[in-house]
């Protein structure tokens, strides 16, 4: 994300439950680098030997138009949305991805990412919401996404049967707590994460969520950088990075085995890189999710998935 790279993550985080109860006050700063950070373009950079990964990397064959609706919450600001522009033309309905930000990162400071998205046929919605590890604030614009009024562009023509959450870092945890925590998360029909904060650093931020109440379609990521990955034997007992490996197989595991779930880190990624190097994948998924796109779903389905063969990833498990 533009910010991404350059915001002060501070991680003032772990009481950890053995010995004295001692307090961690971990500080981290994302380097900064043209190379991350998400301008206009930006997917221009990004390069795969898997065919399907390079291609819904790249921008759609939609042109985007962008509204928006004021927010009396003041975290969520405004409601900002990207979506195919032939929508003013026609009387079709088009499926809703909601973007849960990462830490420091408003939507409007990533807006080529949006846009990029909404070109392969989705309307995008993110808000301005800094903090949203909790979920609230993805609860409540999820509310005001479906109530527009009657003489805004999009009344009555998102597609309410194929809606889809998507969030990295502080936002993953935030888009498994809106799906889990919250009544209107049922609406969701799957959802992705790109290193999600796992559970229990993210717990004693108060970013509370319950994989086990995850009941819809899951592709979870996260980086093998160290940044991501300490590489640390307990992270309960010690910082593991944003999202270790542990931490990801245990959500894995306790995601219900009748979901369809796959998990898999890219590889030698950092935190702040996994926008762009999950870009291609994280499309695809939302394609055949909620587009039905059986070219996209070979990405993941069957032995002979894409990714399985992908050099870009490893680490992967899935049930499908």
């Amino acid at each position: 994300m533009k910010r991404m790279t350059k915001v002060l993550l501070i991680i003032i985080a772990l009481l950890f439950a053995a010995g004295a109860g001692i307090f961690f006050y971990i500080k981290a700063q994302f380097p900064s680098g043209k190379d991350t950070e998400i301008t206009e373009g930006y997917y221009k950079k990004f390069r795969s030997d898997a065919v399907l990964e390079m291609k819904y990397s790249q921008s759609g064959s939609y042109e985007v138009s962008y509204a928006e609706i004021p927010s009396d919450n003041e975290s969520i600001g405004k409601i900002r949305f990207w979506y195919p522009a032939e929508l003013e033309k026609n009387s079709d309905k088009y499926p809703l991805i909601l973007v849960v930000n990462a830490s420091g990162t408003p939507a409007a400071s990533y807006e080529p990412f949006f846009e990029r998205l909404a070109s392969w046929g989705f309307i995008v919605a993110g808000n301005e919401d800094p903090q949203t590890g909790t979920g609230e604030t993805a609860s409540i614009t999820l509310d005001c996404v479906m109530n527009l009024e009657a003489d805004h562009i999009l009344y009555e023509r998102i597609d309410r049967e194929n809606m889809g959450i998507i969030g990295y870092s502080q936002g993953g945890a935030g888009a498994l707590a809106a799906v889990s925590e919250y009544e209107n998360g049922k609406l969701y029909k799957t959802i992705f994460t790109g290193s999600a904060a796992y559970q229990f650093m993210a717990g004693n931020f108060g970013w509370h969520y319950d994989v086990t109440r995850i009941h819809i379609p899951y592709f979870m990521t996260a980086g093998t950088g160290k940044s991501d990955d300490k590489g640390v034997a307990d992270p309960t007992k010690e910082y593991g990075g944003v999202s270790p490996l542990s931490a990801l197989m245990e959500n894995y595991e306790q995601v219900p085995d009748d979901v369809l779930k796959i998990r898999a880190r890219a590889a030698g990624a950092e935190h702040e890189e996994m926008l762009m190097r999950t870009d291609g994948y994280m499309t695809a998924w939302m394609l055949y999710q909620l587009q039905g796109s059986e070219e996209a779903g070979k990405a993941f389905l069957g032995d002979d998935a894409e990714i399985l063969h992908n050099s870009n990833w490893q680490d992967i498990e899935k049930n499908r």
